[in-house]
């Protein structure tokens, strides 16, 4: 269902869902009671100025009835956001494909706290391709590869691939080194997350999840004395936070990870102290091209320097 507001200042228009009955005289009647924490005048306003259209582009007015449409689309008054102190570089580009190394602290995608601070925003605004869209995701905390498509035209083969399974990715970890492990290792667990909990849990069953780990390096931390790892992690499933929290079963939770082995109480950002969890490569055979691609991240984890 295609919006019939383009995309302004690299965000999406709102879409709502109009109920079929109810006691709301109008479509702004509705707006104003689901969406009542928000200033009113501003939503009037944007009634009558005509910024909330319907599904073929016919304007919503302050007195359209309740029912006259199924789905209405509206621009939100965004709030102003301080900018993030960390930058995306772009690695590819060209007219199907962005892309990019994304910092860690910086979403993917708006969510929250985060709108126009988020990779989407930034690029769509930066390249001025409104019609940019995240092929995957990575955590706001992970730093790496990531890729964008610019084209709808060919976005179905690119997404084909992630949902087939035809990506091989690597990633890069620094976390502890424990003599009771040996690699490389496979770790193979049953995964579930709610999305009403947090975390990310390990539970009795078959596994759905897999990741291979190998120790690649090692270094003695001169402040606590404590032997550091450098890994290399190949996740052959992609269950949310799979990495983390295999690691952190093992008894080698990757360095300055909030929520894995233990929760630690809300705090900011320290930029310092990054998740030290990196997307070091993706690989595929190009859908359009038939032709085997593969793109590096040009990041290092702060805790292995000079290590890529």
């Amino acid at each position: 269902m295609k919006s019939p507001l383009p995309v302004r200042n690299g965000v999406n228009a709102t879409r709502v869902r109009m109920p079929d009955e109810g006691p709301w005289a109008t479509a702004m009647d509705y707006v104003l009671e689901k969406f009542s924490h928000v200033d009113p005048a501003g939503i009037i306003d944007r009634f009558v100025r005509g910024e909330v259209q319907a599904l073929g582009g016919e304007i919503v007015t302050p007195t359209t009835p309740l029912t006259e449409h199924m789905f209405i689309w509206y621009y939100r008054e965004l709030p102003v956001e301080k900018r993030l102190p960390v930058e995306l570089s772009i690695i590819h580009q060209d007219e199907n494909l962005v892309v990019v190394d994304k910092p860690h602290f910086l979403p993917t995608t708006p969510g929250g706290m985060y709108v126009q601070e988020s990779a989407l925003v930034r690029l769509r605004v930066l390249l001025d391709l409104p019609d940019l869209v995240p092929i995957h995701r990575l955590d706001r905390m992970t730093a790496g590869v990531l890729l964008f498509s610019a084209d709808p035209e060919t976005r179905g083969k690119y997404q084909t691939l992630f949902e087939k399974r035809r990506i091989e990715k690597t990633y890069r970890a620094v976390a502890p080194v424990s003599d009771e492990l040996e690699f490389p290792l496979v770790v193979r667990s049953r995964m579930i997350k709610s999305r009403t909990y947090l975390l990310a849990e390990e539970v009795e069953g078959e596994p759905n999840a897999e990741t291979r780990i190998e120790l690649m390096d090692t270094r003695v931390d001169p402040v606590s004395g404590q032997t550091l790892g450098l890994y290399d992690l190949q996740p052959h499933t992609g269950k949310t936070h799979q990495l983390r929290v295999h690691l952190a079963a093992q008894g080698i939770g990757i360095l300055n990870d909030p929520f894995y082995p233990v929760l630690h109480e809300q705090a900011p950002d320290d930029y310092t102290k990054p998740l030290q969890l990196l997307a070091h490569t993706i690989s595929f055979n190009d859908p359009l091209t038939r032709e085997p691609v593969k793109f590096f991240s040009q990041l290092e984890l702060s805790e292995f320097p000079n290590h890529k």
